[in-house]
């Protein structure tokens, strides 16, 4: 292979010539500014050159352990001797140095280190932020573990706040994310199984889970679905839930996607996948059901009896976020005479100058909340919660003062936003907040018999949703009683001995034999 300013040919194998391993990179990769190439001779006078990118090795490890070593040792004649053994081509000359450079050659064995062939390995590593180690006369290159790049420190996670328990978050590094899921599990057991996906981006996920817990029939079907992934670049884990999951036109999650570390340790430990995606803080868990969205990690660290009215609390916070506005609309439009005569003389009178009914008042003061909240969560975080509590305050009082809208109908909005923060799942509360207009789209239509028709349909949609083949109602429906001690209300530990039924998994006790006669001594 030679360069004289043609383009030139994707060679099968690395060049024995260093010159010409350099001219190939550079065409391939485009010359770019952050391309580093160091040029050296190593002790025996041999040319060698260490190609990274600049920004994603750590300089001092290219500097201090391998250039620096190689220039004063003779290293790489020891390293060259090796491969020529393996290769059946080894000589007189280098069989006498390769126990005189034996020595040596350990300054320069990194933790991570190995040879390649193959040019598509070689140009990954190297843009993965490794480096690679070419040498005269040598056709395989030494690729050596230097990753160095900033990362974000170790954060309590936005997303999820709770009262008690850690405050550690995941980053965008796939490789600390594993070291906190493996903090909190110690089992020799515990797997992470590496895959690289997106045509271009190549971006590094990893499907973690318990061998010997989870069904090997989920393990495999998650695998078989990633393998699936067929696109330039996987944005986030929110390209590979949407990839992976059962019904794409669903409006619910399928998948629950958090930054805690403990909530995918729970998972694990219960027979759940984990999929961890490089370069985010969200990690994915799966499979899930509905009442997984109700759950804080928060509830495994309170008092079962607290942590119980915590859950029942929260499904009632559901059901008045779905339903109080149409509710409202339902009762004012249709259903006048189901309202107590004081009750209802009182919202009349609040309503008296109102110009619009109660169905536009209603679409009109939850679009605004909507809008609100959105610009919010875009705002700088100094003034977005700000902007959120003010702005609601000063339009809705506005809005009462100008006649435009009733006293009552604020309430209801308040209400029922509060009731939505309520929901620890920010996905789930998406869901909620857009089959709230649905719901009420219908009780504008029909009243109560159009949110009677809404719930049942809904519930047909649930029923039939799965979870990589899980029933997303389950286990209500179908009705597996035995995980109910884990379902809205919480039982004690101690009685928290089977992981739940409906995952299947291989090992269905988490409390040993004895665990429940010694507790009760």
């Amino acid at each position: 292979m030679e360069h004289n300013g043609q383009p030139l040919e994707q060679p099968s194998i690395p060049s024995a010539s260093v010159r010409d391993n350099m001219a190939y990179i550079k065409q391939l990769l485009g010359a770019p500014s952050d391309l580093l190439i160091r040029t050296f001779l190593t002790a025996e006078g041999e040319k060698a050159a260490v190609v990274c990118i600049e920004g994603l090795v750590d300089k001092q490890v290219i500097q201090n352990q391998v250039i620096s070593q190689l220039m004063l040792s003779g290293g790489s004649s020891f390293v060259r001797t090796e491969h020529r053994e393996k290769t059946g081509q080894m000589d007189d000359e280098h069989s006498n140095s390769m126990f005189t450079h034996a020595t040596e050659t350990e300054r320069l064995a990194l933790q991570d280190m190995r040879n390649s062939a193959d040019w598509d390995d070689i140009v990954l590593t190297i843009l993965s932020g490794d480096a690679a180690l070419f040498i005269e006369e040598m056709e395989e290159v030494i690729l050596i573990g230097s990753k160095g790049w900033k990362s974000r420190a170790i954060e309590e996670p936005q997303t999820e706040s709770i009262i008690r328990g850690p405050r550690d978050g995941f980053t965008e590094d796939i490789r600390t994310n594993t070291t906190l899921v493996r903090r909190r599990i110690r089992d020799p057991h515990l797997r992470f199984d590496s895959f690289c996906i997106g045509r271009r981006s190549r971006k590094d996920i990893v499907v973690a889970y318990i061998d010997g817990i989870v069904n090997p029939l989920l393990v495999n079907e998650v695998k078989r679905r990633i393998s699936t992934i067929d696109m330039d670049d996987a944005e986030g884990s929110g390209f590979i839930e949407q990839w992976i999951q059962d019904h794409y036109w669903s409006p619910y999650p399928q998948i629950m996607n958090t930054e805690r570390p403990d909530k995918v340790a729970g998972a694990l430990l219960q027979g759940r996948v984990a999929v961890l995606v490089d370069g985010t803080p969200f990690q994915l868990i799966l499979p899930v059901t509905i009442s997984s969205f109700i759950q804080s990690p928060e509830d495994y660290y309170q008092n079962w009896i607290l942590a119980s009215v915590l859950r029942i609390l929260r499904v009632f916070a559901v059901f008045v976020a779905l339903f109080l506005p149409g509710l409202y609309i339902a009762l004012l439009e249709y259903h006048h005479g189901m309202l107590p005569s004081k009750l209802a003389f009182s919202v009349a009178g609040t309503r008296e100058g109102v110009p619009f009914p109660a169905v536009v008042e209603t679409f009109l003061m939850e679009a605004t909340l909507e809008l609100l909240r959105e610009a919010g969560v875009r705002l700088p975080k100094s003034i977005g919660q700000t902007i959120g509590v003010v702005g609601g305050l000063v339009i809705g009082e506005a809005a009462v003062t100008a006649g435009i809208v009733s006293p009552v109908m604020v309430v209801i909005v308040a209400v029922t936003a509060i009731a939505s923060f309520a929901i620890p799942s920010y996905g789930f509360a998406i869901s909620i907040r857009l089959m709230r207009f649905l719901i009420m789209i219908a009780a504008s239509v029909f009243g109560l018999y159009g949110i009677v028709l809404a719930l049942i349909i809904n519930c047909i949609h649930l029923v039939n949703l799965r979870s990589f083949g899980i029933p997303y109602t389950a286990p209500l429906a179908p009705l597996r009683l035995s995980d109910w001690r884990d379902l809205i209300y919480r039982l004690p530990v101690i009685r928290l001995s089977h992981r739940p039924e409906i995952l299947e998994p291989m090992d269905s006790k988490r409390l040993s034999k004895g665990s429940k006669g010694k507790r009760s001594q």
